[in-house]
């Protein structure tokens, strides 16, 4: 199996999923996947067990693998979830990052303004995991870190859909340096509370994100 392979399928699935080729309840047929993409079952298997990390996809024993998507209240519930987890991190990581850990923070910012100079969502993205996962390891609480892991593997897919909205990219890096402002001066309440409306999606930051979905959604 080619590992690199079933990445893309898994992209490229995601992708099809949350566009709207496949909707909720679809049944996702492996073997006219495996025709589709030129390849053997194996990478189209390996690219469902992904998938089903993320939520996007149940495998029901016998019966075979189906689009799952919340609806938009599931949606929202994890979002609030989401923000209280960082939050929380934020607050215990005022106290208890590292200077090195800063440093990588900063450089993983560098990475984000550059990707919005360059409109790369994709490359802003990729950033902005690594600064976020900085938080959630400068913790010091291993639980905390992986229930946040847990359902940010979860979230994954509808914060990447965010980043395509118009501005959001600057705004989110804004909100980065305000976060990384509020760590640096060791100030906890200010660090989760940026963090909390960093992830929160509320009023029309929500019905911006499910009119992006709105054809995965019909």
């Amino acid at each position: 199996m080619d590992p690199k392979r079933a990445d893309v399928i898994f992209a490229e699935l995601q992708e099809m999923i949350l566009q709207g080729e496949f909707v909720d309840g679809d049944r996702l047929d492996e073997i006219r996947l495996a025709e589709r993409f030129s390849v053997s079952r194996t990478p189209i298997r390996e690219a469902f067990q992904k998938l089903a990390q993320t939520g996007l996809i149940e495998q029901i024993p016998r019966r075979g693998v189906f689009v799952r998507l919340p609806g938009p209240v599931e949606l929202i519930e994890m979002f609030e979830v989401m923000a209280e987890l960082e939050c929380a991190c934020g607050r215990f990581a005022a106290s208890r990052i590292t200077d090195a850990a800063l440093d990588q923070m900063r450089a993983a910012n560098a990475l984000c303004r550059a990707a919005v100079e360059a409109n790369d969502a994709g490359g802003y993205y990729t950033a902005n995991e690594k600064f976020h996962h900085i938080i959630y390891r400068q913790s010091g609480n291993g639980f905390l870190e992986q229930e946040a892991l847990r359902l940010y593997l979860r979230l994954k897919p509808y914060r990447r859909v965010q980043l395509r909205l118009r501005g959001r990219m600057a705004q989110s890096l804004a909100e980065h340096e305000a976060i990384l402002a509020a760590l640096e001066d060791g100030d906890g309440e200010a660090a989760g509370a940026h963090l909390r409306g960093h992830v929160a999606i509320q009023g029309e930051k929500f019905h911006n994100l499910m009119a992006s979905l709105k054809p995965a959604a019909e």
